[in-house]
């Protein structure tokens, strides 16, 4: 499992009974999270969270709020700002998780400057933009951010001002993703790093329909045509269940050795460590080619 100790805002405090409960920046959040099916560890530390989420039997949910907060404030991960605030689906904009994936992005872009490259990233299903970030403050030449939802990618916007890159080369794009990358291949572009998040079922700008297993398939086979030659690393994260890291890895590997590209993806869990405590909260799948470590 692949994890992160780096996020100084941001502590798992504990998990259990399909819950956890989170630090950020010192506002402790009690959200649900059906992965932790095991018995809470320090139960006396739930009382003591600022906002509760509850879902509905009908479908989403709504915070309950045990103080006044504000409505957004900011977490800070090395060198990087983000926006963070409870949404009415549950989530805050940010997956702590994926700093593991940032800290991957930031090496691999830095030895492609280090090289002399112009290194362009394109970051798909990119939601709040953190990996556009890490991209792009790693040095990136251009990071292309594409999302469907408008309201994501503005949000992306205010992530990019306050971690001070306004200035530097970052284009973003309200799109369906799968339309953007065969509109890439017709223009003939290439990317030297492509990342991607997709959901397990969503709907693109005009209403276009995404099903992770229904799709996943032609999203990988579409955006290996835009690799670059020498690329630095192309990877996957999924979130959808039933999905394991054995299927994900077979996934990859079959288009990799369809399009030619030498070595094989490797795939791992990703997760949070429980502070105080031996346990870990897996949060989702990895799956990450990275010729360099042939």
């Amino acid at each position: 499992m692949i994890t992160s100790t780096d996020f100084k805002d941001y502590r798992l405090l504990d998990s259990g009974d399909r819950e956890k409960l989170e630090s950020w920046a010192e506002i402790i959040l009690r959200r649900p999270d059906p992965m932790a099916i095991w018995p809470k560890q320090f139960p006396d530390l739930w009382n003591k969270c600022d906002a509760v989420y509850y879902r509905s039997s009908q479908g989403g949910g709504h915070w309950e709020f045990n103080r006044t907060l504000p409505k957004q404030w900011n977490v800070k991960y090395k060198d990087l700002v983000f926006k963070v605030s409870p949404t009415d689906f549950k989530h805050t904009g940010l997956f702590p998780e994926q700093a593991s994936n940032w800290d991957f992005i930031t090496k691999k872009v830095k030895e492609g400057v280090k090289a002399g490259r112009e290194v362009r990233i394109l970051n798909l299903f990119a939601y709040t933009g953190a990996a556009t970030m890490a991209a792009s403050a790693a040095g990136a030449a251009e990071v292309v951010h594409v999302d469907a939802a408008k309201g994501m990618v503005q949000w992306a916007k205010e992530n990019m001002q306050l971690s001070g890159l306004q200035d530097h080369k970052i284009r973003f794009i309200v799109d369906d993703c799968l339309k953007f990358v065969r509109r890439e291949q017709k223009r003939g572009r290439k990317y030297d790093g492509i990342l991607m998040d997709p959901p397990s079922y969503g709907r693109g700008p005009n209403n276009e329909l995404f099903r992770f297993e229904d799709q996943i398939n032609v999203l990988i086979e579409e955006t290996l045509k835009l690799l670059s030659d020498d690329p630095l690393f192309y990877f996957i994260s999924s979130y959808t269940t039933g999905y394991s890291c054995e299927v994900m890895k077979n996934v990859m590997n079959s288009h990799l050795a369809a399009a030619g590209f030498r070595g094989k993806a490797d795939s791992q869990e990703l997760g949070i460590p429980i502070e105080n405590s031996d346990f870990c909260l897996p949060c989702g799948i990895v799956t990450r080619y990275d010729p360099r470590s042939l």
